[in-house]
């Protein structure tokens, strides 16, 4: 896991230092990638050329250097640091067991096995508790 952003290490360690109730970032376990040459933000899709600035943009890529889950918000809309934990989750599970992860599956949830019989069972399940939209 790592972040990104055009802005230069200076301003990364500005962010750092600046605890999370006053704007700041805090400490992070993560490096911060300082992409001055917007040369990754291009390469990825996310960098506004008029603004001189990019999206929020999320990647996560497996292991294989697959890209699983792509995601690119507009500036004034944020992330969800659980979301993206339940997505990498939700891919290893797949991976390992082979179930499909349904929307908003968390660990420890049903799951649904990719089979025209076997999927039925999960879908009996849920009847009863969907909301119609």
């Amino acid at each position: 896991v790592i972040a990104c952003s055009v802005d230069s290490h200076y301003t990364h360690l500005a962010w750092i230092n600046t605890p999370r109730k006053e704007g700041g970032l805090g400490p992070l376990m993560i490096p911060l990638l300082s992409d001055l040459t917007h040369t990754i933000s291009k390469d990825y899709g996310v960098y506004l050329e008029d603004l001189g600035h990019t999206l929020r943009g999320l990647f996560i890529i497996d292991g294989r250097g697959i890209l699983r889950q792509m995601t690119m918000n507009d500036l004034p809309v944020g992330r969800s640091v659980d979301e993206t934990l339940r997505l990498v989750q939700a891919f290893q599970y797949t991976d390992t067991h082979g179930e499909v992860c349904p929307a908003g599956w968390k660990p420890g949830a049903d799951t649904i096995i990719p089979d025209p019989t076997a999927k039925k069972q999960y879908f009996e399940k849920q009847k009863s508790s969907q909301t119609e939209l």
